[in-house]
């Protein structure tokens, strides 16, 4: 029998690259995203070029129910998952009390709740069978406090920390559960926050990298990866300064963003 893995924020960006490695390796995947016609088009071209199953769900994660409406179409096409990519999620950026709050909690409900809601759905399916892996995309922005993006950054350490915790619930029964942390990838991910300065390291990445990164951590049961020297620094140095300074510090960094203007609408897809 096949594996299956599903991947959120499919359409574009990190999410399509997992889609295409996963495929490589001989899994059928369930793509989810809320634009149709761009996961068609994924779903056929790894159909085509890998010779796998593709499922196409659409799916809104900011919507409360999210989670549900994906199992109970997982369960009408008969379909079990054994890797859950948890990629989907957006930022906002600026000072806290000019970015609208409805974008903020849209922000946190993709970020956070769906990707919570999703794991407690999918995983006691795989403790049942012994095994599974969720991969779960966090931020080089997670290991500090990050002004200017306070909520972004707070939902990115939430993963990470939820992350963390899940692998040594389950490590010993057959689960493999990563982070990963990726510096600024070239995604629509800056398209959505309205400014490329939001990648204030002003270096950037490629998807296929990172996600190769990933999957190899994830094959050599990693806890979690910040791919590249730069970030894998940040995030073995900086939890280990006073934290009042290293938001200080990172005020510094990210103030950059406040001379952008702010997106004010979201688009088509999100993406992490």
């Amino acid at each position: 029998m096949n594996s299956t893995a599903l991947v959120t924020g499919a359409s574009s960006g990190l999410g399509a690259e997992f889609a295409a490695q996963l495929a490589a390796q001989g899994h059928d995947v369930v793509l989810v995203a809320r634009s149709e016609a761009r996961l068609t088009a994924v779903a056929e071209r790894l159909v085509t070029a890998y010779g796998i199953r593709a499922h196409v769900l659409v799916q809104d994660l900011a919507e409360p129910d999210a989670a549900r409406r994906i199992t109970e179409r997982l369960a009408d096409r008969g379909l079990t998952v054994d890797v859950l990519v948890n990629n989907a999620g957006f930022g906002t950026c600026g000072r806290f009390t000019e970015i609208s709050a409805a974008r903020d909690h849209e922000q946190l409900m993709v970020n956070v709740v769906a990707l919570v809601d999703l794991t407690h759905a999918l995983l006691p399916g795989m403790l049942e069978r012994g095994r599974g892996s969720v991969v779960n995309v966090a931020s080089n922005a997670g290991f500090q406090p990050s002004p200017y993006f306070a909520v972004y950054g707070a939902s990115k350490a939430f993963v990470l920390n939820f992350g963390l915790a899940l692998r040594e619930e389950y490590r010993r029964r057959g689960i493999r559960v990563l982070t990963l942390c990726p510096g600024p990838v070239d995604t629509a991910f800056f398209d959505t926050i309205g400014t490329r300065r939001a990648a204030v390291t002003g270096a950037m990445t490629t998807p296929e990298p990172v996600v190769r990164a990933a999957l190899r951590a994830l094959k050599r049961d990693r806890g979690y990866i910040a791919p590249g020297i730069g970030n894998a620094l940040t995030a073995h140095l900086t939890p280990r300064r006073p934290r009042t300074l290293v938001a200080a510090i990172a005020e510094r960094i990210t103030r950059k963003v406040l001379a952008a203007p702010a997106a004010v609408s979201p688009l088509p897809e999100h993406s992490a």
